[in-house]
């Protein structure tokens, strides 16, 4: 499928969340908006309350990541809200394929995420029940880390699981993206990319996001 860029607005001004997001529309495919509650990881972003107000902003589909302890109870709100795309951890839900059947339910895409040292084998089974897996390649909670190269061939094997049952399930990678790291995803299988500083750090996200494009459709 064609290259996805998602900016993440982690990096971006929390004060101006819709001027953000403005920077990136028509560009984008999507805004990714990392949830976090300061249980699963340590460090604490927005709700609910938030995204409900930035989808009245935005443009662009927003793509809801949580890194929360309890998504089995919070991830159909988003959905219902109106995010497009709604990601649970394997490390946090209880019971995954009922969150994520709910989430498909109300309409949006339904995500599953995977921390760096969570092995994707032992997913196989729940691919059918999901729409994107999303492999971190930090470990979750915060901006700005070092990729770590030992996912690779986590997401290798993520696409050739993806294949050996000819399903379309995007495969997400979200930690570290930027110019030096995007190409050696998209050449292990990656097609959806979520860029925080590379896009947001930059004096121009837009151009940024283009450029970022040009790398992972070249490799």
């Amino acid at each position: 499928m064609a290259v996805q860029i998602s900016p993440s607005i982690l990096s971006a001004d929390f004060a101006r969340l819709a001027d953000e997001a403005a920077r990136v529309a028509g560009v984008a495919d999507w805004l990714h908006v990392d949830v976090m509650d300061n249980h699963f990881v340590p460090n604490l972003t927005l709700g609910l309350p938030v995204v409900e107000a930035l989808l009245k902003s935005v443009s662009t589909p927003v793509d809801c990541h949580l890194m929360i302890e309890d998504p089995d109870r919070w991830a159909v709100g988003y959905a219902e809200a109106g995010a497009r795309s709604v990601t649970i951890h394997a490390e946090a839900a209880k019971a995954p394929v009922r969150t994520l059947r709910a989430i498909r339910k109300e309409g949006a895409r339904a995500g599953f995420a995977l921390n760096p040292a969570t092995a994707v084998d032992a997913y196989e089974d729940l691919l059918p029940e999901i729409d994107m897996l999303l492999l971190m390649t930090v470990e979750p909670g915060f901006g700005g880390q070092s990729f770590i190269d030992g996912v690779l061939p986590k997401i290798r094997r993520a696409r050739q699981l993806v294949s050996k049952h000819g399903l379309e399930v995007w495969i997400q990678v979200d930690g570290g993206v930027a110019d030096e790291t995007i190409e050696r995803c998209a050449e292990a299988g990656a097609d959806v990319f979520v860029a925080g500083n590379a896009v947001y750090g930059r004096d121009d996200p837009a151009a940024a996001v283009q450029a970022l494009r040009a790398l992972a459709e070249g490799a």
